[in-house]
């Protein structure tokens, strides 16, 4: 597997490089990166953002500056991108930006810890490679290749060469029909359900829905309320009946805390369900979920669709769980429209 990483490291790259380093974008994500930067011993030059986010404010202890005014300040600079996105304008705007400077979107984990490196690649090579040798066609190879090198690297072509069309993988990889028996886990505010019911022409069996934020679960029973057979659940999935800590203030990516709000959780083999296709987007959780639903799996062998971005060992823990609970999976890996690479996925079928 390292062989295929032909990729240096983003941070060695940027401390190496004589260019000034520039970010792009504020918040948390601009947090962690800074002290990542820091840690390596980078300094941070500037802060810009968007036009419409300028404002005359600080961040940081840096004055918030246009895209324009660091163009004035430089003749050249690096760009870290701090934010994410999937919109057709932002990422227009980003490529836009490359041509002119380069830009690293550095890859950071949305849960737990370190840094994903071509060290972590080596350090785990046997159990990248497992997952490699066991994609089920050349596009899931390809595309593995290439968000392992983004992730060494930071350097956005490898996701933009990798957009796959979401509608192509629920037609041709999950073939979801008209009888399905749903459950998503991490359901938000009803988003994928929209997504599966398109895909379907808005036929089903049941749905099954688990959000454990308390304000996107009221979004979520809004925008089901007119659907029939659907059961949603303010609980979060786990490995067992609990009940933890969620952050409040998370948003859409509500996840574990040190604080916040008690939220149920349980292992999804205790609903006694019979799925035919199960989605996990649970920001972490994902293998504890699947601990959760051993039985299920083992005796339905339902689709699944697992975001594999949360966490660094995503990428090899869980299709190798999965192929531990049924060796007769295909396993496919597809990353859809994001930059960072959020939303790179596996799809598993039988």
């Amino acid at each position: 597997m390292l062989e295929l990483i032909t990729e240096q490291n983003v941070w060695d790259n940027l401390k190496e490089s004589d260019l000034p380093v520039v970010l792009y974008g504020m918040g948390l994500g601009a947090e962690k990166i800074m002290a990542t930067l820091d840690g390596y011993g980078i300094a941070v030059a500037d802060i810009f953002a968007s036009d419409a986010f300028v404002r005359g404010h600080s961040f940081k202890g840096y004055k918030v500056l246009k895209y324009r005014e660091v163009c004035e300040k430089y003749e050249d600079f690096n760009v870290v991108l701090c934010f994410a996105s999937h919109l057709d304008t932002v990422i227009d705007n980003i490529r836009s930006i490359d041509s002119a400077h380069t830009v690293y979107a550095p890859d950071v984990p949305v849960a737990g810890g370190g840094i994903f490196t071509r060290e972590y690649i080596a350090e785990n090579e046997d159990k990248f490679d497992f997952v490699y040798q066991h994609l089920a066609d050349d596009e899931s190879r390809r595309i593995y290749r290439d968000i392992l090198n983004y992730k060494v690297s930071g350097k956005i072509q490898y996701l933009l060469s990798s957009f796959a069309d979401k509608d192509a993988i629920y037609r041709d990889i999950l073939k979801l029909n008209t009888n399905e028996n749903i459950i998503d886990l991490g359901a938000y505010d009803g988003d994928t359900i929209a997504e599966f019911l398109e895909a379907t022409g808005g036929a089903y069996d049941y749905i099954t829905a688990l959000e454990p934020d308390e304000k996107n679960f009221k979004k979520l029973l809004k925008n089901t309320e007119e659907l029939f057979d659907i059961t949603c659940l303010n609980m979060g999935a786990w490995d067992k009946k609990d009940t933890l800590i969620f952050d409040t203030q998370a948003g859409r990516n509500s996840r574990l805390s040190a604080k916040g709000k008690s939220v149920d959780v349980i292992d999804v083999d205790a609903l006694e369900l019979s799925p035919t296709f199960i989605k996990m987007d649970i920001e972490g959780a994902e293998m504890k979920a699947l601990c959760g639903l051993e039985t299920t799996i083992k005796k339905y062998a339902p689709k699944l669709y697992i975001c594999a971005y949360h966490r660094n060992e995503d990428l090899f823990a869980l299709p190798t769980k999965v192929l531990e609970l049924n060796p007769a999976y295909k396993i496919y890996f597809r990353h859809s429209k994001y930059i960072p690479a959020w939303e790179s996925n596996f799809y598993c079928v039988v």
